[in-house]
């Protein structure tokens, strides 16, 4: 059999032990679906799913996906269910976010997108024209990408967005090239800033010796508890909405924000 285990983020915390001892250990085949990973509204600080992948990321002989939005789950549910080894997915609570840029002047820069990659690839959404780029992971990838085309309508200046899709084997090679290629990076989660994605991303930047010529700025869940209240306001009041994401992008381009911009 293959155990396919749905359950909240934050209450799979409960069994740490478990996770670590009576399936990693062992390197068996258990799939843990993470209902409610990042913020999840009025069910308040004990039902955010803030730190799923900080404390999984540690755990040895695990895979861990972030699929951006439903297609995109049921892909690599699939490839997790194939798998012979222990994997974890985590996804937001209700329903993911769909792109909606077709309207917008640099829409000709999205990638065309296949099939979900397999653990250790990730996927290029937009290509810019700067020096800039975007490295999400998750539910925040596509609003990262309407961030950027945010910005470009009103700089002409457009970073590239790149889904790392999973965060545990990280995509080394495409993130290092990217880093190669970039003089700043923007990197995004929707998990605690300590030791999530951005986290990893920053490790294996250091291990490469790849830090030195990069500015690099993070965009994650403070550390403080999340109080409750709408999901929408709440990832305003963090930054993590298209609003707060172009913002963030702004200061990183080589051309100061305009003063009156609204997103």
């Amino acid at each position: 059999y293959h155990p396919v285990v749905a359950i909240y983020s934050t209450f799979m915390q409960r069994a740490y032990d478990q996770i670590i001892h009576d399936v990693c250990l062992q390197n068996l085949p258990v799939t843990f679906c993470l209902d409610r990973a990042g913020l999840v509204g009025e069910d308040g600080p004990t039902h955010h799913g803030a730190f799923d992948l900080s404390w999984l990321r540690v755990v040895p002989n695990l895979t861990i996906g972030a699929p951006r939005d439903e297609a995109a789950l049921s892909e690599a549910l699939a490839m997790a269910v194939a798998m012979d080894k222990p994997a974890a997915l985590r996804y937001p609570r209700g329903s993911g976010r769909k792109l909606n840029a077709s309207k917008l002047k640099f829409a000709g820069a999205l990638e065309k997108i296949g099939s979900y990659p397999p653990p250790g690839e990730g996927q290029l959404l937009l290509r810019g024209n700067t020096r800039v780029a975007v490295l999400a992971a998750g539910q925040r990838a596509f609003p990262c990408v309407e961030a950027s085309l945010l910005v470009a309508e009103k700089t002409g200046l457009l970073a590239s967005v790149f889904d790392a899709c999973w965060v545990k084997p990280l995509p080394e090679k495409q993130i290092l090239d990217i880093a190669a290629e970039s003089d700043a990076l923007l990197i995004v989660e929707e998990n605690s800033r300590i030791g999530g994605f951005s986290s990893a991303v920053l490790e294996l930047l250091a291990d490469n010796d790849r830090l030195g010529h990069l500015t690099i700025r993070r965009l994650g869940l403070p550390d403080r508890f999340i109080p409750h209240g709408p999901v929408r306001r709440l990832r305003a009041d963090v930054g993590l909405n298209v609003s707060g994401i172009a913002s963030a992008l702004r200061k990183l381009l080589p051309v100061p924000a305009p003063a009156d911009e609204k997103a």
